[in-house]
């Protein structure tokens, strides 16, 4: 399965970013490299693609498994290398489960499943960076 991306540049470092689902966004440098800080960095796009990856995954077998989720998100954290090309070296991924009587089983068997068999962007960035996970389930009554 063949997926397409193109950015064309706009003015300066701004970038209009196009996929093949149609949808766009806007990429830029902040003004010490350039730009005019009116848009995503590239790599903080690769965060926000393991943080949507990884979340799909979740939710979705959450729901499979009939959890009364009523808020859910994804926190991640990456730290870079020193050094060009300035790979992601580590990255802390928080899940945040808000629900009524959530299963911590299901919770912790839903993440598993998503690091260990679904989320491609997780597998990628395994090649280069240490990665880590945690989860807090808060109770809502």
């Amino acid at each position: 399965m063949a997926i397409e991306a193109n950015v064309t540049l706009v003015e300066g470092m701004e970038f209009k970013g196009t996929a093949s689902s149609g949808h766009t966004l806007t990429l830029d440098a902040n003004h010490q490299y350039g730009g005019r800080n009116s848009g995503f960095r590239a790599m903080e796009l690769v965060l926000i693609g393991l943080a949507g990856c990884t979340g799909m995954d979740v939710i979705s077998i959450l729901r499979k498994k009939k959890q009364g989720v009523v808020g859910f998100e994804v926190n991640v954290k990456g730290e870079r290398a020193e050094e060009h090309p300035m790979v992601y070296k580590k990255i802390d991924v928080e899940y945040v489960i808000k629900g009524r009587d959530i299963s911590e089983e299901a919770v912790a068997r839903s993440i598993s499943l998503s690091w260990d068999k679904y989320c491609s962007v997780g597998a990628m960035l395994k090649k280069t960076a240490d990665m880590n996970y945690t989860y807090k389930i808060i109770e809502i009554r």
